[in-house]
């Protein structure tokens, strides 16, 4: 029932196994990504061949003249039915997902918005938040490109999540977060509300988006670090310009130019794709939402409010105390929540 993927896996490790592909990096990062997209659905397969082939001799035992071990056969075959109706519904889950792009890996962008230096911090706990939720899936984070104020916070970061789910996961947080505390530097004890902004973005393609050269602009300049200082002598930053759409990607945390330029058009061309879907959308709904907001006060899908130790979440009018357990990655809870009531 399953052989053709089966199949197609199988041609993948002998591409992999075959010397003539070991000198083309980008072939062999293709096949890998290929592999490892395919190896739980081929796994599940395999275990749910073993159910059918046990539940097929369980019904041979069932019409043989040994009524003792007939009788024992029947007694468990429910069960394994059972069993490979969920493996079935897995391996159908894993081949045609409600969106295909939760499988695929994530491009998020925070940036802080409305409160000067506390939202820049809260930026930063926010990427120290999902960085140890990722940690804790087993996915790798991949710097991308930032911009450091001088208290350690970001005026805004952009990062990717490498790992099959991080999409699926992580397109729950996009939109205006809003933070109330006291910040440490406020001496009169009063609560200040601050925004930071949070974009995800599924990671896109060469052959999802084609990215004419004449449609871009490729400028270099030197990497910088907090409060804006040069950090080295070498052009190896990369500001990409989209000239049809004006939008301008940068990217300056790789180690040579040549990566800085790659993960650029790769952000690129994920923003792309996110736009083209969004138009898409658009044009079946007007009623349609924007992702995310100006970055105002009032424009916001969760509260952080560190007074009362509550996080509430105003998409499903959901709230979560113990806040600090949540800010060091335990977001389990909070995006079971999401993913039942949002259903995206």
């Amino acid at each position: 029932m399953y052989s053709d993927i089966k199949t197609k896996f199988k041609q993948i490790e002998a591409e992999l196994s075959d010397p003539a592909v070991f000198n083309d990096a980008k072939k062999v990062a293709e096949l890998g990504k290929a592999r490892a997209e395919l190896a739980e659905v081929v796994g599940l397969i395999n275990d749910w061949e073993k159910i059918v082939a046990e539940i097929t001799e369980h019904e041979t035992v069932m019409k043989g003249s040994d009524a003792e071990l007939a009788a024992l056969a029947e007694s468990e075959l429910s069960a394994l039915k059972n069993k490979e109706t969920d493996l079935k519904t897995k391996i159908e889950a894993e081949l045609h997902p409600a969106d295909p792009n939760d499988k695929k890996t994530a491009i998020i962008e925070i940036r802080a918005g409305t409160g000067g230096d506390e939202a820049s911090l809260f930026a930063a706990e926010l990427f120290r938040m999902y960085s140890r939720w990722a940690e804790n899936r087993g996915w790798k984070i991949d710097l991308l490109d930032s911009s450091r104020t001088d208290l350690g916070g970001f005026k805004e970061i952009t990062f990717e999540v490498v790992g099959k789910g991080a999409y699926g996961d992580f397109k729950f947080e996009a939109g205006t977060h809003r933070v109330q505390r006291v910040p440490a530097t406020e001496k009169a004890g009063r609560v200040h509300t601050s925004t930071i902004t949070v974009t995800v973005f599924p990671e896109a393609q060469e052959t999802d988006i084609e990215i004419k050269p004449s449609d871009i602009r490729i400028d270099t300049f030197c990497s910088s670090g907090p409060g804006g200082q040069s950090v080295n002598t070498t052009y190896s930053a990369i500001r990409i310009l989209h000239i049809p759409t004006g939008m301008i990607v940068s990217c300056q945390d790789q180690k040579s130019q040549h990566q800085n330029k790659e993960k650029a058009l790769q952000v690129l061309r994920s923003r792309l794709l996110a736009k083209a879907e969004e138009e898409k959308r658009a044009k079946e709904s007007a009623a349609r939402k924007e992702m995310v907001g100006a970055g105002e006060r009032a424009d916001k899908i969760r509260t952080y409010n560190f007074p009362q130790d509550r996080i509430t979440d105003h998409r499903v009018g959901e709230s979560w105390h113990d806040i600090k357990s949540i800010l060091e990655g335990d977001m389990s809870k909070m995006l079971a929540t999401l993913k039942e009531r949002l259903k995206q």
